[in-house]
């Protein structure tokens, strides 16, 4: 129950750290300083980050609570104060979570300062959820290995998480601009438009980052000359589910980059085209793309669990 318990505190963990470091990012990389005002649509994407990072705090404080009771095998119930205390003071994954919680403390002030300077709180809301998401690492498979090995493989998963996070927050950002509204608001889908074009050669980055670090990692954990034995193993199996995961959100990607982009563009150019039509068709494969990531990051909370692939 407790394992379980802590699978799902991950899951949530990845997610929120996600959206705040990948939502508070967003404006900074799609949207027009202008745009980014009080009374425009960086104040609609920057509305959910007051909330993402009290429920970070909430969720951190209970998952090293969780951890702790995974760790010494009792219930969630019989965990005390004092393990909790000697798990933070005593491990390396007890520093990650100080670390995390002083992180989250700066993004919570950060992001209620967002409506008096966008610009200046969206980077420190960024940086500050940057480093909480980074210090994941060290509950997931790059904080057990060890020496100059292991500070490769927490750089390399570091910069994956925050690739996946620009990625994954820009598609949170969109479906906030593209939120269902009647009547459609030209302007505003124009913006969403551009704003779509801007992202394009940001999300480029993410993909190839994110697959240069998978590569790493996946060598630091299987090997290449292990793949096949490691396909029989539950940890290969969920990580060969995480691949096609993304290879459909890169379908997905590319269909919105080379298709239904330039289609919004149209329908706002031609009055005999209806933008409503263009932009729903839009929200859905962002939306089939964002269920996707979260599955991807359903996925990593699980295999992060379960012990990696022993070629012995």
């Amino acid at each position: 129950m407790v394992d379980l318990l802590l699978m799902g505190v991950r899951f949530a963990l990845f997610a929120v750290l996600t959206l705040i470091a990948g939502l508070a990012a967003f404006p900074l990389h799609a949207l027009e300083p202008g745009d980014r005002r009080n009374s425009g649509p960086g104040s609609i994407v920057a509305r959910p980050l007051p909330w993402l990072c009290a429920a970070a705090l909430l969720l951190s404080l209970l998952g090293i609570a969780v951890l702790t009771a995974s760790m010494q095998g009792v219930g969630l119930v019989a965990t005390d104060l004092a393990m909790v205390v000697a798990l933070v003071r005593e491990t390396d994954v007890g520093t990650a979570w100080l670390v995390r919680m002083a992180a989250l403390l700066v993004a919570t002030a950060g992001a209620f300062r967002i409506a008096r300077n966008p610009d200046m709180a969206a980077m420190i809301v960024a940086a500050a959820g940057a480093v909480a998401l980074t210090t994941l690492t060290w509950s997931s498979h790059a904080g057990a290995s060890e020496g100059t090995a292991g500070w490769i493989h927490r750089a390399s998963d570091a910069l994956h998480m925050q690739a996946a996070a620009v990625w994954l927050g820009a598609i949170a950002g969109f479906l906030l601009l593209l939120r269902p509204s009647e009547p459609v608001a030209r302007d505003h889908l124009a913006l969403t438009a551009r704003s779509l074009d801007r992202f394009a050669r940001v999300g480029t980055i993410c993909v190839f980052v994110i697959a240069a670090t998978g590569l790493v990692n996946g060598q630091m954990i299987v090997g290449a000359a292990n793949i096949v034995q490691a396909m029989a193993s539950p940890y290969g199996q969920l990580l060969a589910l995480k691949l096609i995961l993304f290879a459909a959100m890169l379908g997905l990607a590319a269909a919105n980059r080379w298709r239904l982009t330039p289609a919004l563009g149209r329908a706002l150019d031609e009055p005999d085209i209806d933008p409503a039509s263009a932009a729903r068709a839009m929200r859905l494969s962002l939306m089939l793309e964002a269920l996707a990531g979260l599955a991807i990051l359903a996925l990593v909370a699980w295999f992060g669990m379960l012990e990696p692939f022993d070629p012995a």
